[in-house]
C-alpha cells in the first residue's frame, strides 16, 4: 500500500486523541494519559505470544464492531437523581422497616442518590463559636454507608402551623439560637390563623444586624468543616423566613429584609463555599433570584405539581446554566385529594403532570415524596414510571455506536511495521439537563476477568456545563505499537472497558468510577465492558 492509500485507510481515525465535539462542531480537551505502555505483569503472563506471533501485514485494516444496548432496570448516578427525606441516623437502620434493609425492603432507595432533610441551627450552634456537628455526622456516615449523598438544610425558624396548638412554647419553633438574642438581636411578634385558631408567635427580626452577623458566623463555620465535603450533594441557604424558605407567607406582623441585604447573604455563602453546590430555597425571586443565578446558586421549588407555572420558573435556572432541584407542594397521598380546580384550587397529582414538570423543569434533583416511609407507597404504586424517569433526571450518557479500529502499516525500518488502534465511539445525553461536573473517560484493554491490561489511548476530559442534554459527541480513543510491542488488543479474550470518573485523580488512584453509562454491560466495579457484535 502506498501512502497516499495508506492516508485513505487512516482517515477514519483522524478524529485523533481528542474528543471530536458534539453535532454542531464543538470540541473538548484531551488529558494526557499516565501510559500507554505495556503492563510489567502482562509482559510475564503472555510471553508464549511474542508481537511477531500475530498475522499482520503491513497495510491490513480491521474493524471490530460491539454490540449495544440500554441497561435495563432502575438507574442511578451521582449528583443528580430523586431524593428521599432522611430525619436522621435511623432512617438508615435495619430496626426502620422502610430503612435500606427495614422489614419492608423498600425497593425506593434503588432509584434514590441522596437523601435531605433539615438541621436545627440552635442544635448545631448552641453557643456562641459552638458548633455540635455530632448527629449531622452520624446522618452523613449512615447514608455514605449505603452509597447515598445529603442534601442539607438548617433551618432558624419553623412555624407551627398545622403540628402544634396556640400555646405552644417558642422553643418548639424557633430555632434560632438563643445567644442571637441575649446579644440583643430584636424579635417581632406576629399573628398567624390556622384553622380559625389565631396565634401570636415570636419570629426573628431578619434583618437585624446581630441576627445577620450571627447567621455569617454559622456559615463560616458551617464551610470551614463541609465545603468540599462528598458527603454533602447540596446545602440549602436557609437564613431568612419561615422554614427558611425566604418568605413569611401566613405571618401578619413579620417582614422579609431588604433585597440588598438578601443578595449580600448570597454573596457572602458564594465567597465561603467553593467546592459545594448551593441552593437558593422556593421563595427567593425576582432580582434576588436572578442574583443567584449570576452566583452559580442552584434554584429548589417545593410548590411543585399543584401549581401550574412552578415548573415554568424553575426553569430559568436550567437555561442559566445551573441545577434545577424539585419538590412536590405536599405528600403523594394528599395531592391525590385535589380538586384540579385553578384559580382557587391545586392540581392533582397524575403521572402525565409529574412528568411535564420533570421535562419542563429540566430537573437534575427531585423529591420523591415528602412522607415519613421514605417514599415506600409512592414507589410501590408508581415503580415502572419512577425507574424510567431515574434516567431522564439530570444527565445520562447512552453509548450509541463503538468500534475499535486497527491499522498496521509499514514503518520506515526495513521489515519493521507499525499498528495504529483507535476506539472510536458516540455517546448521547439522554437526560434533560446538563452534566453539572467535570468528567473524565477513560478506554482500558482487559482481560476476561475484567482486569486492566493497558490504557488505550488518552484520558479525555469533558468540562462541566458542556456535554448539554441531548447533545451526541464523539472521543476517539488512539495509541501506536511497534512490531517490537505485544498488540494487547490481539490476545485470546481480551475487551475494551469504558469508565467515566468525576477527577482524573482517582483514576490514576486505581479507584473504581463512580459515574456509569446507561448501557448493558456494567460491571461491579461501574465499568462497561463492550461486546462484540
Amino acid at each position: 500500500m502506498d501512502r497516499l492509500t495508506l492516508f485513505g485507510a487512516l482517515a477514519g481515525l483522524a478524529v485523533g486523541l481528542s474528543a471530536c465535539g458534539n453535532e454542531s462542531g464543538g470540541t473538548q480537551p484531551a488529558v494526557e494519559e499516565s501510559s500507554s505502555s505495556l503492563p510489567t505483569n502482562l509482559s510475564s503472563s503472555s510471553s508464549s505470544v511474542p508481537a511477531s506471533s500475530a498475522s499482520v501485514i503491513p497495510g491490513d485494516t480491521s474493524t471490530i464492531s460491539y454490540s449495544l444496548k440500554a441497561f435495563e432496570g432502575p438507574f442511578t448516578n451521582p449528583h443528580k437523581g430523586f431524593c428521599v427525606t432522611t430525619g436522621g441516623a435511623w432512617s438508615y437502620s435495619p430496626e426502620w422497616q422502610y430503612a435500606p434493609e427495614g422489614s419492608e425492603k423498600n425497593q425506593a432507595w434503588n432509584i434514590v442518590s441522596h437523601g435531605c432533610g433539615y438541621q436545627r441551627w440552635n442544635k448545631l450552634n448552641p453557643e456562641k463559636g459552638v458548633y455540635d456537628w455530632t448527629e449531622l455526622e452520624k446522618l452523613l456516615n449512615a447514608g455514605a454507608a449505603y452509597g447515598k449523598g445529603y442534601g442539607l438544610r438548617v433551618f432558624p425558624y419553623a412555624s407551627p402551623m398545622g403540628r402544634k396548638n396556640k400555646f405552644t412554647v417558642e422553643s418548639d419553633y424557633d430555632w434560632t439560637p438563643s445567644f442571637v438574642y441575649a446579644e440583643g438581636a430584636k424579635k417581632d411578634y406576629a399573628k398567624l390563623k390556622d384553622e380559625g385558631v389565631e396565634y401570636t408567635l415570636a419570629v426573628p427580626r431578619w434583618d437585624d444586624p446581630i441576627y445577620i452577623q450571627a447567621a455569617k458566623d454559622f456559615a463560616k463555620a458551617l464551610a470551614e468543616k463541609y465545603d468540599g465535603d462528598p458527603r454533602l450533594e447540596y446545602i440549602d441557604i436557609r437564613t431568612f423566613g419561615n422554614w427558611g424558605e425566604w418568605h413569611i407567607s401566613h405571618f401578619d406582623g413579620s417582614q422579609m429584609p431588604s433585597e440588598e441585604i438578601e443578595m449580600d447573604m448570597l454573596d457572602y455563602y458564594a465567597s465561603l463555599f467553593k467546592k459545594t453546590l448551593l441552593v437558593l430555597p422556593s421563595n427567593g425571586s425576582g432580582n434576588v433570584y436572578r442574583h443567584a443565578l449570576s452566583l452559580g446558586i442552584a434554584k429548589r421549588d417545593d410548590g411543585l405539581i399543584a401549581t401550574p407555572w412552578r415548573e415554568d420558573s424553575l426553569a430559568i435556572a436550567y437555561k442559566a446554566g445551573v441545577p434545577t432541584i424539585g419538590e412536590n407542594y405536599s405528600t403523594y397521598a394528599i395531592m391525590l385529594t385535589y380538586d384540579n380546580i385553578i384559580p382557587g384550587g391545586h392540581l392533582r397529582w397524575t403521572p402525565e403532570r409529574w412528568k411535564e414538570v420533570i421535562y419542563k423543569s429540566h430537573m437534575t434533583y427531585y423529591v420523591l415524596d415528602q412522607d415519613e416511609h421514605a417514599a415506600f407507597e409512592f414507589y410501590k404504586e408508581n415503580k415502572a414510571d419512577a425507574d424510567s424517569l431515574s434516567k431522564v433526571l439530570g444527565y445520562n450518557f447512552s453509548i450509541s455506536k463503538a468500534e475499535l479500529v486497527t491499522v498496521t502499516q509499514a514503518a520506515d525500518t526495513p521489515g519493521a511495521h507499525e499498528t495504529t488502534r483507535a476506539l472510536n465511539i458516540t455517546v448521547k445525553n439522554t437526560g434533560v439537563a446538563p452534566c453539572f461536573f467535570d468528567i473524565y473517560i477513560v478506554a482500558e484493554f482487559v482481560n476476561g476477568e475484567g482486569e486492566v491490561l493497558e490504557q488505550l489511548g488518552k484520558t479525555i476530559h469533558v468540562p462541566k456545563g458542556t456535554f448539554k442534554d441531548e447533545d451526541v459527541k464523539e472521543y476517539s480513543f488512539s495509541s501506536k505499537i511497534s512490531n517490537e510491542q505485544t498488540n494487547v488488543a490481539a490476545l485470546p479474550g481480551v475487551s475494551v472497558a469504558l469508565s467515566i470518573y468525576e477527577s482524573e485523580e482517582s483514576f490514576k488512584k486505581g479507584e473504581n468510577p463512580t459515574v456509569k453509562f446507561d448501557n448493558d454491560g456494567l460491571l461491579k466495579n461501574n465499568k462497561l465492558l463492550l461486546k462484540q457484535k
